[in-house]
């Protein structure tokens, strides 16, 4: 998925889309070892969206308020 559609999302979305992935995760690499994954990019793919999430999190949690 691309970052804008994660900077569109919530706090709470972002969250469960995070535990979503990382179940996901869990998923494939069990599927790795026991040789019954297809598709090896898969398991790069959905890093890269964890690490795209966590970067988002971020951003927003370093974001000041605008003193007005």
């Amino acid at each position: 998925m691309k970052a804008q559609h994660y900077r569109e999302m919530s706090q709470d979305e972002l969250e469960h889309k995070l535990e979503e992935l990382e179940r996901h995760l869990f998923d494939l690499r069990s599927q790795a070892v026991t040789e019954k994954l297809e598709n090896s990019k898969a398991v790069i793919n959905v890093k890269r969206d964890i690490a795209r999430i966590k970067t988002i999190m971020r951003e927003k949690s370093n974001v000041l308020p605008a003193d007005d």
